[in-house]
């Protein structure tokens, strides 16, 4: 064993310097998504639903949660079944730290892949290194705790089989396409991201043949493009999940309530993240010696198309073209740095090289959410769960039983599923789908205090509110200057008043 560990121990010391790239970037990943607290909109209706689902032993298909919609049909539950039940387990067994430790080695592990896909590609580690970068910068707004973050772990493992089958046409690899397709359809509506994929490559095979007459690779895209439509339908809703998905990405509600189906724009740093990384894609592309292939062309332009429509299509933008910018960075590399690559097998200083280890093991392991309460992280990163959730608030509403009905932030409303049922069903929350159109009206007016909220508020037979000073400061003052309403709770993340 000793004998082993000194081997080992030696071999780490003298990498080539090319490997710091590669830690760099993934530690990096592993330690912001290790550190970043669990965010109320979308997290704890999960839970409450996978416990529901294994309370009852059936997936819910109406609204139990609100008093807007009670009784309302929602499908959605169908589509995100098995990742509710596995968080809420995953809750269950080891609270807001295992949880956060997962959901770290799930994004972690989905960029993981990438790179490994990129280096396939480019047997280049700075290259593979920069779309790994890459595409993590335009994903990490789109970390946060939920269902979708599995589905980016199978769609790298998407992404890195059909590269491997274009390679090697190693026949393996084709299994991951159903069993793939199994958990993405059953945890979140981007599974049709799989089928694009797939029937990407296909439609290139298809192209090939019919030039050429030559089925190279058609029957390895044929029998993936047929097992993923196939295992596609074993879900729920069938092959009425096809239907579903698309009125969902039609929603006028959802298209103009949900800030992250808006198209990019350099205003947010989210959209400024996605055009600067859009453009950097775009400048590699025409600058690079090497001709983009068919199958790379194909695969930008549909995921430029949909990264400029919604900022929900930047990670995958990220994700799907990482491959491709590695590949033509990485001859852009050996046009315009040549030296570079008589310098890939220098290992460099060791003492250097063991401190920069060392460094990035202890931030590694001090990243870990179960040291967090001991570090002097900022209030935005302070805690497993976010600064912005009304636990505190939650917990006086709970105790002092205020009346019913109950009006809040949209933000809260998660976490009061969460931690306040029955007691105190929700006005709506981020099932934003859910509920009609003229509650999303009148929930906006009464936030913003405009002409007859008050009269409104009346209308709902609203007796408490869970106010945010962050986004509903205008409604905050209003209510204040009103003489039914009185303040019985504050703290930083919530106001709670009561009628007189």
């Amino acid at each position: 064993t000793s004998k082993f560990t000194s081997a080992m121990t030696k071999k780490w010391f003298q990498f080539p310097i090319e490997y710091l790239w590669v830690v760099t970037v993934l530690v990096g990943i592993f330690a912001f998504v290790n550190t970043h607290p669990i965010r109320p909109q979308d997290f704890w209706f999960h839970l409450a639903v996978g416990k529901i689902i294994l309370a009852n032993g059936q997936i819910p298909t109406v609204d139990t949660f609100s008093h807007t919609a009670a009784g309302m049909a929602y499908a959605s539950y169908q589509n995100f079944w098995l990742m509710d039940i596995v968080m809420y387990k995953i809750y269950q067994w080891g609270g807001a730290a295992l949880t956060v430790f997962l959901h770290s080695l799930t994004i972690t592990g989905a960029y993981t892949i990438i790179f490994l896909t990129c280096y396939r590609v480019t047997r280049n580690l700075r290259a593979a290194a920069f779309g790994a970068l890459l595409a993590a910068a335009l994903g990490l707004s789109d970390w946060n705790v939920r269902p979708q973050a599995i589905t980016f772990l199978i769609g790298a493992l998407f992404i890195l089989a059909i590269s491997e089958l274009r390679q090697t046409r190693r026949r393996e690899w084709l299994l991951v396409f159903p069993v793939g397709m199994i958990f993405w359809v059953n945890s979140h509506g981007s599974y049709v991201i799989g089928l694009v994929l797939v029937g990407t490559w296909m439609a290139i095979e298809l192209w090939a043949f019919w030039q050429r007459r030559v089925a190279t690779d058609l029957w390895l895209a044929l029998i993936a493009f047929l097992s993923v439509i196939l295992f596609c339908l074993f879900n729920p809703r069938g092959i009425d999940v096809l239907q579903y998905t698309s009125g969902m990405a039609s929603n006028p509600v959802i298209q103009n309530m949900v800030a992250e189906w808006a198209a990019p724009t350099f205003d947010t740093l989210n959209g400024a993240l996605f055009l600067s990384g859009f453009l950097v894609a775009v400048t590699v592309l025409m600058i690079s010696p090497k001709r983009p292939s068919l199958f790379q062309l194909v695969l930008f332009l549909g995921f430029s198309v949909l990264g400029l429509k919604t900022l929900r299509g930047s990670i995958w933008f990220g994700l799907v073209l990482a491959p491709t910018i590695a590949d033509h960075f990485s001859h852009l590399m050996a046009k315009l740095l040549p030296s570079l690559d008589t310098a890939t097998n220098q290992s460099g200083s060791k003492l250097i090289n063991g401190f920069v280890i060392a460094f990035f093991g202890l931030s590694a392991i001090l990243s870990l959410p179960w040291f967090k309460n001991h570090l002097p992280y900022p209030p935005q990163k302070a805690g497993l769960i976010s600064f912005e959730t009304p636990t505190l608030a939650t917990q006086e509403l709970m105790e002092s039983a205020y009346a019913q009905e109950v009006f809040h932030s949209m933000s809260f409303g998660s976490y009061l599923i969460w931690a306040a049922q029955p007691e105190y069903p929700v006005f709506v929350d981020s099932r934003i789908e859910l509920y009609p159109a003229e509650i999303w009206r009148d929930y906006l007016l009464i936030s913003a205090a405009l002409t007859g909220w008050d009269d409104l508020l009346d209308q709902y037979q609203v007796n408490t509110l869970m106010l945010s000073p962050t986004d509903q400061s205008t409604l905050i003052t209003a209510v204040e200057a009103h003489r039914q309403w009185e303040r019985v709770y504050q703290d930083s993340a919530a106001e709670i008043f009561i009628r007189k």
